[in-house]
């Protein structure tokens, strides 16, 4: 049985490295990835990147704090419905989405993947539908209460039930944060998502300034060592220097 990676870059982030990273100097330009994990029982996206109303009127769509903190860049043909037919694939098409969370440029395109069940886990939807625990985490309920399907879990989840894409709490950036693990035919790969923005991160354990709980952040990087000496390869969330590596679709992640 062969699984499909797809790697894709929506967009970019820009903005000082020292919100990403505790003692970070000088600016920096993130990518914003999402992938599409093809198995014989369906199509997966984990996550979906930016909206596309960013690239009309950033300070609308995020609001004047977010606006002044971060420049987002949305090209044209970059929205993650656009990477997905420039291989062939019909947005139409996906059977779900898995949202690492709910910050906006991890499902600021869930709207534009209409027929998707949404699965994420119970901690982060339990905050993402309180209004005042999402206005405290910097969430937007028009990014991912569009009236999707939900499968809504606890912990360690098998999503097509052989083990071969696995969800895995690595709680800590938000309250119920989660990785992917897939099992591919050259190895193990990690999609960390915002549990590890950077190599730096996981190497020197240097956390952002801001997140829900840094002790469970320091757990979920243990995590994610260990999953590393295991022989799994991490893609880091968002780190520039990695994701000049990263063969994109319509390559296969090998």
């Amino acid at each position: 049985m062969t699984i499909k990676l797809h790697a894709f870059t929506c967009g970019t982030i820009s903005g000082a490295k020292n919100l990403l990273m505790e003692g970070a100097e000088g600016d920096i330009t993130i990518p914003v990835p999402a992938y599409l994990i093809e198995h014989p029982r369906g199509r997966a996206l984990f996550d979906t990147g930016l909206h596309p109303d960013l690239r009309r009127d950033p300070v609308e769509r995020l609001g004047p704090r977010l606006a002044q903190m971060f420049q987002v860049g949305l090209a044209p043909g970059a929205a993650v419905s656009e990477r997905l037919e420039s291989i062939g694939r019909d947005p139409g098409r996906i059977d779900l989405l898995i949202s690492s969370h709910l910050h906006f440029d991890h499902v600021g395109g869930n709207a534009l993947i209409p027929n998707a069940t949404m699965l994420v886990q119970r901690r982060e939807w339990d905050v993402g539908k309180d209004h005042d625990a999402a206005l405290r985490s910097g969430y937007a309920p028009r990014d991912y209460d569009l009236g999707h399907k939900m499968r809504v879990v606890d912990g360690e989840h098998d999503v097509f039930g052989d083990g071969s894409v696995m969800c895995l709490p690595t709680h800590g950036h938000t309250a119920g944060h989660q990785s992917l693990k897939v099992r591919l035919d050259g190895g193990e790969v990690g999609l960390a998502a915002d549990a590890c923005y950077f190599c730096q991160t996981l190497r020197e354990r240097r956390l952002p300034p801001a997140m829900y709980d840094r002790a469970a952040m320091l757990a979920s990087l243990d995590r994610l060592e260990a999953l590393e000496r295991g022989g799994a390869r991490i893609f880091f969330g968002h780190d520039p220097e990695f994701w000049r590596t990263v063969p994109q679709a319509p390559a296969l992640v090998a």
